[in-house]
C-alpha cells in the first residue's frame, strides 16, 4: 500500500521522469538533470544538465538553440590565479562507452543569451543540443530556485 506522501512524491515527480528513447547514427547520447535558474527577460540564463554517451564512439556537444534566447553559446568556467574566467568553448568531448559531460555551475553551462521572456521558478526552457555525430537532443530545462537540483530528475534520452 501507498502512503499519502509517498503518493505525493510520486505525483509531483512525475512530470520530470519523461523518457524519450532516440538513437542517431549509431549513438546513445542520455541528457540528465536538465535545469536553469530565474533570468529576467532581456538578460542571460544559464543551462545545465550531465550528457552520458552510451555508445562505444566518443562524440561532442558542438552547439545550442532555444526558441527562447536569441542565441545559446557553449562556456565554460575555470578559476585561474584566484580569478575565475569563463571562455566560449566550440565542443564538449563526450568519452564513449558511458562517458559523460558534466554541465554545472563553476564549470561548463550554457548561455542563453539575449531571453525573449523571463525565466521563473516552475518554467521550462526548450534547448536543442547538437552534437558532433548528428544526433539532436531536445531537452527541456526546468526553472527552479537557483540552486542545483538535489538528485537526477528529468531524464531525456538521445
Amino acid at each position: 500500500m501507498i502512503t499519502k506522501l509517498a503518493f505525493a512524491a510520486l505525483v509531483a515527480a512525475a512530470p520530470l521522469a519523461v523518457a524519450a528513447p532516440a538513437a542517431a547514427q549509431g549513438h546513445m547520447l542520455t541528457v540528465t538533470n536538465a535545469w536553469s535558474r530565474p533570468a529576467a527577460a532581456g538578460t542571460t540564463g544559464a543551462g545545465f544538465f550531465t550528457i552520458t554517451n552510451g555508445a562505444k564512439a566518443a562524440d561532442a556537444l558542438v552547439g545550442a538553440q532555444s526558441p527562447l534566447a536569441q542565441k545559446v553559446e557553449i562556456h565554460r568556467s575555470s578559476l585561474e590565479g584566484g580569478v575565475m574566467r569563463m571562455s566560449r568553448q566550440a565542443r564538449v568531448p563526450i568519452p564513449g562507452a558511458g562517458g559523460r559531460a558534466t554541465f554545472a555551475p563553476g564549470g561548463y553551462h550554457l548561455m542563453l543569451i539575449g531571453l525573449k521572456k523571463a525565466l521563473a521558478p516552475g518554467d521550462s526552457v526548450p534547448v536543442t543540443l547538437s552534437f558532433a555525430s548528428g544526433a539532436r537532443a531536445k531537452v527541456d530545462l526546468k526553472v527552479g530556485t537557483g540552486l542545483a537540483p538535489a538528485a537526477d530528475s528529468a531524464h531525456h534520452h538521445h
